[in-house]
């Protein structure tokens, strides 16, 4: 049974002074098979080149420790960078940026996957 598309863009208008943005948070282990395989600076280099020219008007990285279970079955536990984006534009453009940050981090660190969220967002930069 196929499931209805996610569509964040949804809902109630945002109220006066607020403009409508994605909200993209994306959770990314900082673990491996061998203990710990992302390094301050290994996240901050990675941040550098793949995360900031994608996203350059800006964005909020959270030190964060959560726990998961594995495809084993196994409970990991580890500690985890939180980014959190807030864009407006093309959605498709956008996610094609998303998925790009995630595959690339998986790929670079063997992580098993980069848990991601999107939602719609009223925002203010007043």
């Amino acid at each position: 049974m196929a499931l209805p598309a996610c569509n964040p863009l949804t809902g109630p208008e945002c109220p006066p002074g607020f403009e409508q943005y994605v909200q993209y948070k994306l959770f990314m282990g900082r673990g491996g098979a061998a203990g710990e395989v992302v390094s301050d600076d290994d996240w901050d280099k990675f941040l550098a080149e793949s995360v900031t020219p994608r996203f350059p008007d800006g964005l909020t990285v959270l030190d964060g420790y959560g726990q998961w279970r594995d495809a084993s079955g196994r409970i990991k536990q580890e500690r985890s960078k939180v980014l959190i984006l807030y864009a407006a534009g093309d959605e498709s453009s956008l996610r094609a940026n998303i998925d790009a940050v995630s595959g690339e981090y998986e790929q670079r660190f063997g992580q098993e996957s980069v848990l991601r969220v999107v939602d719609r967002a009223c925002v203010s930069f007043s």
